[in-house]
Formats: structure tokens, sequence, C-alpha cells
């Protein structure tokens, strides 16, 4: 273990052991299918109606909170460091480089798709996995999909993972990745909800892979996102294989135990579209993640503001077919418009590949003429000392 992380579960939980801690870590494939679908049975069998489900959900949501040390961080909002640069008019939508301040001295790297108009438009965060080559946010997909929903109207922030594309202040496997990249995510919401050409009632959030964790991890402890599609990602036997997703104790402790079917379901009653594959841990979603799902949405009387799309064929990607069902469940809970040149539902055709894919180095934040600010931290032990000994101790 490292110091860093010794450090920080020393901080959460003074009085217990680390390796105890550690003993709490529920990482990659954690149970195998057959213990998952079991444990969904026991989890089920734990709640009878709304009121054991409203006690049990705020236990699940408390173990995110101390495991992650969520409680730890100060009540920060601050959106006034922002770079914008690059803007260029697209063909029914603008696209603009930005950073943003995190906490001071760490930088929140990415790119902004809005709308043509004046607004007020949706908001929606726009997060990736762990694709290579080119890094998540300037991937094709990522690209495509982001001004897709800009050409239907809404104000779209695609932003990297920490250690990936221009997020190198730390290395992608910092012990705090979980805490760190939780925290960027609330930190571009309060940068959406700060422009005056966002509705703050139609805030949506959405990716794949890590993406759907970050996705699925911020609706839980975020109720400013009323939309969730996380992407690939929600199973009841697997919990994340990297340290930015399992690398803190959030689903297990002394006196209880969850998993990541449960910490989506903590989104509920607000809408959400899970998409699942044949091909990866997502594979029994339709007979038993997204049915815990759909009794705890029955619960709150909103079965409708469930949505499930599984494609047994497909790959674990952000594919077209994909990002189409996002389009419609964001259509409808959005309020976002169909663009005519993509969309032609009287022949049934969809095909958003026309989008411009713009070269990477054209989306790039820090460049010759706009450099890193010089206060920015760098290292793992410069960031994570000052995270955790000045900032989340002011």
């Amino acid at each position: 273990m490292s110091r860093f992380k010794f450090l920080f579960l020393m901080m959460l939980i003074s009085s217990t052991a680390v390796s105890g801690q550690e003993n709490y870590l529920c990482q990659g494939a954690y149970w195998t299918e057959l213990e998952g679908a079991t444990m969904m049975k026991e989890f089920a069998a734990s709640w009878d109606d709304l009121e054991d489900w409203s006690h049990r959900a705020t236990r699940i949501r408390q173990g995110i909170v101390e495991g992650m040390g969520w409680d730890k961080v100060p009540d920060y909002s601050a959106t006034d460091k922002v770079v914008i640069h690059s803007s260029r008019e697209m063909d029914g939508y603008f696209v603009e480089n930005i950073a943003i301040e995190s906490f001071p001295g760490f930088y929140i790297t990415g790119n902004l798709y809005r709308p043509i108009g004046e607004g007020p438009f949706a908001g929606v965060l726009c997060s990736h996995g762990h694709w290579r080559d080119p890094d998540g946010r300037v991937r094709d997909a990522m690209q495509i999909r982001c001004a897709m929903l800009a050409k239907m109207g809404a104000v779209v922030f695609a932003y990297d993972m920490v250690g990936y594309a221009e997020s190198k202040q730390v290395d992608h496997k910092i012990p705090i990745g979980l805490l760190l990249q939780t925290w960027n995510g609330k930190r571009v919401l309060d940068y959406l909800l700060s422009r005056e050409d966002v509705d703050p009632e139609r805030i949506g959030m959405t990716g794949a892979s890590g993406g759907g964790t970050q996705t699925f991890v911020l609706s839980a402890l975020d109720d400013r996102i009323k939309v969730s599609a996380p992407v690939v990602m929600v199973s009841s036997f697997f919990f994340g294989g990297c340290t930015c997703e399992s690398g803190m104790p959030i689903h297990k402790s002394s006196d209880h135990q969850t998993n990541n079917v449960e910490i989506a379901a903590l989104a509920a009653p607000r809408p959400q579209l899970i998409v699942s594959i044949g091909g990866d841990w997502t594979r029994n979603n339709s007979i038993v993640e997204v049915p815990y799902l759909r009794r705890v949405y029955e619960a709150y009387g909103v079965t409708t503001n469930l949505h499930h799309v599984h494609l047994p064929l497909e790959l674990h990607d952000y594919g077209p077919n994909k990002r189409a069902a996002m389009y419609n469940f964001f259509v409808n809970h959005l309020q976002l418009s169909y663009p005519t040149d993509i969309f032609d539902h009287t022949r049934g055709v969809f095909n958003d590949s026309s989008i411009e894919i713009l070269p990477s180095e054209e989306l790039h934040v820090w460049d010759d003429d706009h450099s890193l600010p010089a206060d920015a931290l760098l290292g793992d032990e410069a960031v994570t000392r000052y995270f955790l000994d000045e900032f989340c101790k002011k």
C-alpha cells in the first residue's frame, strides 16, 4: 500500500486498523455471477416497501460517503477560474476547449459542446471510460455523442478522467482516484449550473464502462443530476476493475454490504436508463440486475422512469445503438429534440456518423497560447497532500 492511501484511510477511520479497511474493498469480479445473483436475492429479502428501502438506501449512501471520504470535502462551489478558447461553429452547435478549477491548484480539462441559440438548454455531463489511443474525451464516439446532444439542445461538458488526455497532474491510479474523479464530476456539475444558458431542472449525465461508474456514483450522491444513463457497467458481481472505481471501501463496512446495482438504485425515483450487452459483466441485466432496479422504482410508484436496453450481440463500448438508446431517453426526459438530418422516423433511419470529427490536438486546452497555470500541483504526492491536508480540512 502506498503511503498516500495509508494516510487517507487513517484519515477516514483512525480507530480502525488499515488492514481492516483493506478487507472492505470489493474490487473487480468480487463475486461470481451466481454469487452476485444470490446476493441480489438477499438484498431483495431485506426490504418490503418504500419505507424499508429508504432506510437501506440511507445506509448505502452513508457507506459511499464514509468509504470515499465524501464527508471530508468542504462546501466548495466556486466557478470563477475558467479557461475557454478556440470556439468553433460547427453544423448546429459550437465546440470549445475548456478547463475549470477543481480545487486550488488542480484543473479539469475538457470540451464544451453547446447549441446555437440563447437557451436555456439542458446540461449534460459526459464522462468516459478506460479507453486509450486516443484517450476517452477525444475519441470519435465521444465527440459524436457530445456533438449530437448539443445539436439536440444540450450544453455538454466532456471531461478527462484523472491521468487521461490532458489531466496529467496525477497518475490515473492515484489511490484517491475514486474520490478525486467524483469530486471532479461534482465540479463540472457546479460549472454547468453556474451558466445562465443551462436549465438547472434539466441536468443529465452519461458515460460507458468507467464513465458509467462515474455516472451512477455521482448520481447517487448529488440529486442535482435529474436524469442518468450508465452504459455497460451496472453489474451484480463486477465492482469495477480500477482504483478509480473500487479502490476505496464504498461497498462494504463492518455493518453493511452492497454492490453497484444498489448504488445505481439510489438514483430512484429520478429517470435512469441502463444499457447492457451480452459480452461483458452486464450480460445478466435482463434477469438479475434490472428486475431489482424495477422493484425499487415500483416502490416509488414510477416504473416508467426506469428504462433498459439490452444488446446481446454488441461490444463493450458506447457505439451507435447505445447512443441511439440514450438519445431517445434524453429526448423524453430532458426535453431535447431530434435533428431532422440525423433522425428520420418516417423511414426508420438514424445515422449520427455525419458528425465532423476534429483532430485531437484541436481539442486540447493547454497549448502554446494557454499554459497550465503556474499554481498547478504536480504529482500524486503534491495533489494528495494538498487535497487531504489543506483542502479537506477547510
